[in-house]
């Protein structure tokens, strides 16, 4: 957690001088704080008395956090990048009315400087739009929007659209708890599942339209209920019948996404669940059919 000035003692310590930015120093129980700000290392040395008016911002490290790593991040990247990202993650927790911790901090330090070398040597990753999360997690994306927008005007330099998505990620993973990395994980699922149905349909869904936020945000909700074994179930199968009969298009879809989710989660959906599917996959066609001027709805 990032500490607060009137936390720290009347007298800080310098440990460690990792460059003219930042320091560390050791309280009383052992423990590595890192100390950021600009100048505040410059012609210090361990055992010297810190400036605590130089000092920007302050945490804990902690075993947890690969200290290791930390410092060697904080060494290596220009504090201008340093100070960007930072400002960018102070004003998302603002925004989102979250403590977003150090981990982000470090992680986005790490990302933006290695995007900033991508693009010094002429690198650039294809553009990922990845629309679905503006459907499933709007001020996430707002928020990683406005951090990108921050970052290039604090460095000024104009990072490429796709560090939205990039950052979302990061937000997402930084706002739920959960073992890192599963929101990440619970997306790309959700991903897969788009893209097997736009390869059923033979097309690329609008992602405008309400049918595919509908459509999105039952996938997520479907994939959340799988991982909280709270499927969808009813003894009545009636009606599931009835959609396999009447819909065999979007049925033999929403028995592809079952393969998937199969493969990737070793459960299987249940026909309550594969009722549901196959409802927004025909309402999904029958969007496709209305925008190409009539055009056949698969079955």
């Amino acid at each position: 957690m990032p500490v607060p000035p009137e936390a720290r003692g009347a007298r800080e310590v310098a440990h460690k001088v990792l460059n003219n930015n930042v320091v560390i120093s050791v309280d009383e129980h052992g423990g590595e704080r890192v100390l950021m700000g600009r100048g505040l290392g410059f012609q210090l040395k361990p055992s010297d008395t810190i400036d605590p008016a130089k000092v920007e911002k302050t945490f804990v490290l902690d075993q947890a956090d690969d200290p290791e790593h930390v410092r060697r991040t904080l060494a290596d990247v220009p504090y201008a990048v340093v100070e960007a990202v930072g400002a960018a993650v102070d004003g998302a927790e603002r925004r989102l009315g979250h403590d977003l911790g150090r981990r982000l901090l470090i992680a986005v330090i790490d990302h933006v400087q290695y995007v900033l070398e991508r693009l010094d040597n002429g690198i650039r990753i294809p553009t990922t739009t990845m629309p679905e999360l503006r459907v499933l997690h709007p001020h996430e994306f707002a928020a990683a929007t406005r951090m990108a927008e921050v970052i290039s005007e604090r460095l000024d330099r104009e990072l490429p659209d796709e560090e939205a998505v990039f950052l979302t990620m990061h937000l997402l993973n930084a706002t739920r708890d959960e073992p890192n990395g599963t929101a990440a994980q619970l997306f790309r699922r959700v991903q897969h599942v788009v893209a097997t149905v736009e390869t059923g349909l033979g097309v690329t869904l609008d992602v405008e339209s309400p049918d595919y936020a509908r459509f999105i945000l039952h996938v997520q909700f479907l994939l959340q209920r799988l991982v909280s074994q709270s499927m969808l179930r009813s003894a009545d199968t009636s009606f599931f019948e009835f959609a396999r009969m009447k819909y065999p298009g979007s049925y033999r879809i929403a028995e592809q996404v079952k393969g998937y989710v199969r493969e990737a989660t070793g459960s299987d959906l249940t026909d309550e669940e594969l009722l549901y599917l196959i409802v927004h996959v025909e309402r999904l066609a029958g969007q496709v059919a209305r925008d190409t001027a009539g055009g056949g709805v698969l079955g």
